[in-house]
């Protein structure tokens, strides 16, 4: 039996539901099935990507600290995403971000003041804005595509990070490691708990998705920025600007990765290392999608993922996996979910064939 693509009057929500679920189910299967073919224990790796994060307090502590970046990101890529701008780049400017903050406490390392936090904080989303304003400004001047673009800038702000960490911002004490000096007391988050690392920069993306949510289903600006990305042309009557949806989409993801740098260099490493993104701004881009594109979705997403990464790490020590294994499933998940997506807007039918008569009451 043969079958095709209808397209659907309408989007199906039952669908729209369903397929991040069918995503990571069809994710789950293949990686299984990788597994067998690496002769690696099935069992054990499954049971360390999805239920070790959980088995003690301080592993949990671990998922939320990768929960808040992957969260903070991808709610900013999807509100671009839904206006059809390709911002790629949320990995550059979360780079910049990092540099920008951390050169307060090294160009200040003997002060103590309480503004040091907060000057850390505006200066991580001004330099994540900053280069994201680039991308915008090329865009919309010489109508640029964006995805290179970003993608560029994130290669030259990596160049960056060395040259400060391999020169001028090495730390002299650090026994010739590409690193800063250790940033005082004053400009690092204070740890929720005692013995671990998750802080009260959690704080930040919670706010940022419920002022994203407010914007996007709340405000007519989300309104203008969905119309102007499904429909370009009725948005231009309308007199809705495809210019400023450019700019209010990059700087938007510019500022929430400037201030996940921040996060990172003053929260859990506490100083500028060459790890400092640690792939958050890629990853936020298949959270982004698992969650729909939708606010609430993309928080049940960035913490499945924010698990998945956990248990990854789990899974490099317990089953001796390659550490190529947890980006191998987040690709999975991504391409998984695009091809079902395509459920939304499409439904399988079987192809019915004429059948042939023959034609009764004709001469032999």
């Amino acid at each position: 039996m043969q079958f095709k693509l209808d397209r659907r009057e309408r989007a199906s929500r039952r669908m729209l539901l369903l397929t991040p679920l069918l995503a990571v189910l069809l994710s789950v299967i293949t990686s299984s099935l990788l597994l067998l073919i690496l002769n690696k224990p099935v069992g054990s790796t499954l049971h360390s990507f999805f239920i070790a994060p959980f088995e003690n307090f301080y592993s949990i502590t671990e998922v939320f600290l990768k929960f808040g970046p992957l969260l903070l990101i991808a709610q900013a890529l999807a509100v671009g995403f839904r206006a059809k701008v390709w911002n790629i780049g949320a990995e550059g400017q979360m780079i910049i971000g990092a540099i920008a903050a951390s050169s307060v406490p090294v160009y200040f390392v003997d002060s103590t003041s309480g503004w040091l936090l907060p000057a850390m904080i505006a200066l991580g989303a001004a330099g994540g804005m900053s280069w994201a304003a680039i991308a915008a400004w090329l865009k919309t001047r010489f109508n640029a595509n964006e995805i290179l673009v970003t993608l560029m800038l994130t290669s030259i702000a990596l160049q960056l990070l060395y040259y400060l960490l391999l020169g001028p911002w090495k730390d002299p004490m650090g026994f010739n490691f590409p690193q800063t000096v250790m940033f005082q007391n004053e400009a690092l988050f204070s740890p929720l708990f005692s013995g671990v690392r998750l802080n009260t920069s959690i704080i930040i993306p919670i706010i940022f998705t419920v002022a994203v949510w407010l914007f996007m289903e709340r405000h007519f600006g989300g309104f203008k920025l969905v119309v102007g990305g499904l429909a370009p042309q009725a948005a231009t009557y309308a007199g809705f600007s495809a210019k400023k949806a450019v700019w209010v989409s990059l700087l938007l993801a510019g500022f929430a990765a400037g201030l996940a740098g921040m996060s990172e260099v003053a929260g859990p490493i506490g100083q500028l290392q060459r790890s400092v993104t640690s792939g958050y701004g890629y990853s936020a881009i298949i959270v982004a999608y698992l969650g729909a594109l939708n606010p609430v979705g993309i928080v049940f997403a960035a913490f499945f993922v924010a698990v998945l990464q956990i248990g990854g790490d789990v899974a490099l020590v317990s089953a001796n996996l390659p550490i190529s294994a947890v980006h191998v499933f987040q690709g999975l998940l991504l391409i998984f979910y695009l091809a079902t997506y395509t459920l939304v807007n499409y439904q399988i039918r079987p192809l019915r064939h004429a059948s042939s008569s023959t034609t009764e009451g004709q001469p032999t």
